[in-house]
């Protein structure tokens, strides 16, 4: 899919964010090589239900792009942290976490993967992409040890109790970022009452979908 076209159908994603609509050059061949190597890959290992290309753009791109406009709308680290970490639990195809890291390409990116397959297509997509200061860690959340400034948690199962553990991987003072369905909202603020919820961000185009930031207290 060329680049033009991959503008028109992120646009709404783009345009909504505190930011405003940003989508580069850079930033569009990018996500053109991440989607042409997804599409080779899925044809023979799952690593998406969704199969057509301008679908994958919209829910995995455009979404993922919305929470990094959210995250980092100056596209850089907060406060001139130059050691900012993020970490993807469950990170699957890259979502969002690959995208975060092409948004903003200062931050320190771990994509958490357990599945061997997954994990040796995340190496590909930052190989092919020429990435720096990413990394994929082959391993269950749950033996993570190491915390991060940002944690990112999208379309996972179990969500009652994956939630738990990628909140214990969250620093004093740092972020949790959910790509959920807007009925997951109550839940997890009852699984983590002492984390500081924004109010939730509609995600354009899907009708029950929200991105959810919430801020872990000194005391967490």
């Amino acid at each position: 899919m060329n680049s033009s076209a991959i503008a028109a159908l992120l646009v709404s994603y783009m345009e909504s964010a505190p930011s405003g609509p940003a989508t580069t050059d850079a930033l569009l061949a990018q996500v053109s090589t991440y989607l042409d190597l997804l599409l080779r890959w899925n044809a023979r290992t799952n690593l998406t239900a969704v199969r057509a290309p301008e679908e994958i753009i919209t829910r995995h791109f455009g979404e993922s792009l919305f929470a990094a406009c959210h995250l980092f709308p100056d596209r850089s680290p907060r406060k001139g942290n130059s050691s900012e970490t993020l970490a993807d639990v469950g990170s699957g195809a890259g979502f969002p976490g690959l995208p975060i890291k092409l948004w903003a390409p200062q931050i320190h990116v771990t994509l958490i993967e357990s599945h061997q397959k997954k994990a040796t297509f995340l190496r590909e997509v930052i190989r092919a992409l020429k990435l720096t200061d990413i990394e994929v860690q082959p391993a269950r959340a749950e033996h993570v040890t190491q915390t991060f400034d940002t944690i990112s948690l999208r379309a996972v199962e179990h969500f009652d109790q994956v939630l738990p553990i990628a909140a214990s991987l969250v620093r004093p003072g740092g972020r949790l970022a959910l790509l959920v369905g807007e009925e997951q909202t109550a839940a997890a603020k009852t699984l983590l009452p002492t984390f500081l919820w924004e109010t939730p961000h509609a995600i354009p185009n899907s009708q029950h979908r929200v991105l959810l930031i919430a801020s872990a207290t000194q005391g967490t």
